[in-house]
């Protein structure tokens, strides 16, 4: 999807929760979530889950051991209800902590219902 600056686009749910990974609040990231999400993770399929409240709880644990981690969306794609995005988790308070890889994220009614995870730690160069 090209949208032109200026339009009045509603937030999407992806953007609601870079936001509130940020703003480290918690209530506000698990809504951004429908409440029977899935996530699979391809390249490491013991990882995969499902539901909002492994979400919850998986957030709260970075939240603790990361407490200046933040979320940002180097790149991205729309492709109706997907959005591909090439993410990055960094923290300023472990130096070396990042990872980066491609969350594809499917919404539906708002929130997001169901995504495929292909994230790795950074390699220092």
């Amino acid at each position: 999807m090209i949208l032109n600056k200026g339009e009045n686009v509603p937030e999407s749910a992806v953007d609601r929760l870079v936001n509130a990974i940020n703003a480290h609040d918690i209530d506000a990231l698990t809504a951004c979530f429908a409440p029977d999400y899935s996530v699979v993770w391809p390249a490491h399929p013991a990882r995969s889950t499902t539901g909002v409240e492994f979400v919850r709880r998986n957030w709260e644990a970075i939240f603790g051991v990361y407490p200046t981690v933040r979320a940002t969306i180097v790149a991205r794609v729309e492709n109706g209800p997907e959005i591909w995005g090439e993410w990055e988790f960094a923290s300023d308070d472990t130096p070396g902590f990042q990872q980066r890889g491609v969350v594809v994220a499917e919404e539906e009614d708002g929130v997001i219902k169901r995504s495929r995870f292909y994230m790795e730690p950074l390699e220092a160069a």
